[in-house]
């Protein structure tokens, strides 16, 4: 592409350079041409007076010798004799006559065009050796013509017009050289973020999930990027997500393996027992190994996630314009601040707009109809915290809200929403929490890190004391603890 781009500049320039610098060329010849018979015209006009007042040889010697022309042997004057200076040379009338005309200098010109000049008095040019003559009439008191004559050599006719033409050659050659230098950058900026897409694109096919493009280069390019991370983040997202539930239903096994250990001590002694107690041995190693694998991946998975980034304001602005419309028919008012300039985070634009849906959605699932709503984007130095807070009834118990799969706070509500929006969080070192609002319900601040850091106060519980409480969940199953042990054989 790079080479491509070269090509056709140069292509371009070439024609450029050749429908200018060839007409100019010309033009210069032609004007150097003007030159050289112009001053050949200015010479011969300088010996007109002399021969308007006499036709003597001494007297016009003097004056051609005055001049430029005449002084370097390149002026000629042609006088005509009068009928009666013609004497018959033979004694016949017409046989052989000296016409008696005056030749002053050095002749070039050939007798047909002096005739022809004598004939249809005006300027004329003709071809001469080496070069070619101004023919300039002049009227004569005796009204005869005579002629003189320029020689104007060859080189003087084309004097600066080899010089002109290697100037235009020059000049034309420095232009191609630097529109292929222009070129040349230009596909640089061009072809290096292509590179860094394909290069993103191989490592992402490769199974390194923290690939990512950085938003540089052309408009086009640029958006080409912007597309691969959030594809790559979206990519990360599902993996994480997958081997999160399979994490999930592993450790959900756990309750009916230990039943069935349980089971299994009370069979007594004997082949079959030993090979049962043997088989849920195994059984439950393997679930522990299913676990610790899917807890790792997702790890390294969330940890490669957020790498790509995106401009929070502008995605609060985007999804909010989506939320107004319903907001509007439900006579809700919308209050939306700090998204006045861009504001980078360290989350995909994907997880961002997911989690900023699953907020607002709580809030027009569990507020009554007509109650007013904000979202707020606060811009720290370390932190970025975007707030969104109801006029609702508010949450009656936020840990309860917090804990996945138990809001506790809003009828029919699973929590699902709260978690995914922790998840974002804590994807940065952050975290969420939920409070009181100054519309009266409630409020949800989301606390994203910019440099991986947690939030100053109230740390929240991390993988592990979510996991015991799961545990304690799954402990607490209603069919566990009913279930007796098997009796003994």
């Amino acid at each position: 592409m790079r080479w491509a781009l070269v090509k056709v500049v140069i292509a371009v320039t070439v024609m450029v350079v050749v429908a200018f610098a060839v007409p100019l060329g010309l033009v210069i010849e032609e004007m150097a041409r003007d030159r050289a018979f112009s001053h050949a015209e200015r010479q011969a006009a300088a010996i007109g007076p002399t021969l308007s007042i006499t036709t003597d040889r001494n007297a016009l010697e003097r004056a051609m010798a005055s001049t430029q022309a005449g002084a370097d042997g390149r002026m000629a004057v042609h006088v005509p004799a009068t009928a009666a200076d013609r004497v018959d040379v033979s004694g016949r009338d017409g046989a052989h006559a000296a016409t008696g005309a005056l030749e002053i200098g050095t002749s070039r010109a050939a007798e047909k065009d002096l005739r022809t000049v004598r004939r249809t008095p005006r300027a004329a040019m003709a071809g001469a050796p080496g070069g070619s003559v101004l023919l300039q009439p002049t009227a004569l008191g005796s009204g005869r013509i005579a002629v003189v004559e320029i020689y104007v050599p060859r080189d003087e006719v084309t004097n600066g017009v080899t010089t002109a033409w290697l100037v235009l050659a020059g000049v034309g050659v420095a232009l191609v050289v630097g529109s292929v230098a222009v070129a040349d950058r230009l596909g640089v900026r061009v072809v290096q973020p292509a590179r860094r897409l394909a290069g993103a694109a191989h490592a992402l096919g490769e199974g390194k999930l923290g690939a990512r493009v950085p938003e540089e280069g052309p408009a086009e390019l640029r958006s080409a990027a912007l597309a691969f991370n959030s594809m790559a983040d979206q990519v990360v997202g599902l993996l994480a997500h997958e081997r999160e539930r399979a994490a999930d239903l592993s450790h959900r096994l756990r309750t009916p393996l230990t039943v069935l250990r349980l089971n299994a001590a009370s069979l007594g002694e004997g082949p079959a027992a030993d090979q049962t107690r043997a088989a849920v041995a195994q059984l439950e190693r393997e679930v522990d190994t299913i676990i610790r694998t899917a807890r790792e991946s997702t790890r390294q998975t969330v940890a490669a996630g957020p790498a790509g980034g995106c401009d929070a304001s502008e995605v609060v602005r985007e999804r909010m314009d989506f939320w107004s419309a319903l907001a509007e028919d439900e006579g809700r008012t919308v209050r939306l601040a700090g998204v006045g300039r861009p504001v980078r985070i360290p989350v995909a634009r994907a997880e961002l707009a997911a989690a900023l849906d699953a907020l607002l959605g709580n809030v027009f699932r569990h507020t009554p109809e007509g109650t007013d709503f904000s979202v707020d984007v606060h811009n720290g130095e370390d932190a970025v915290i975007v707030l969104v807070s109801d006029a609702g009834p508010g949450i009656a118990d936020p840990k309860a809200a917090l804990a996945r799969g138990n809001s506790g706070g809003r009828d029919g509500s699973t929590g699902l929403g709260l978690d995914i929006v922790r998840r974002v969080a804590e994807s940065t070192g952050g975290d969420v929490r939920i409070g009181r609002s100054v519309l009266g319900g409630t409020e949800v601040r989301v606390w994203i890190s910019l440099d991986g850091r947690r939030a100053p106060a109230e740390p929240r519980r991390g993988r592990r004391p979510r996991r015991r409480r799961r545990g304690a969940r799954e402990s607490a199953d209603p069919e566990a603890r009913t279930r007796p042990p098997a009796p003994a054989p």
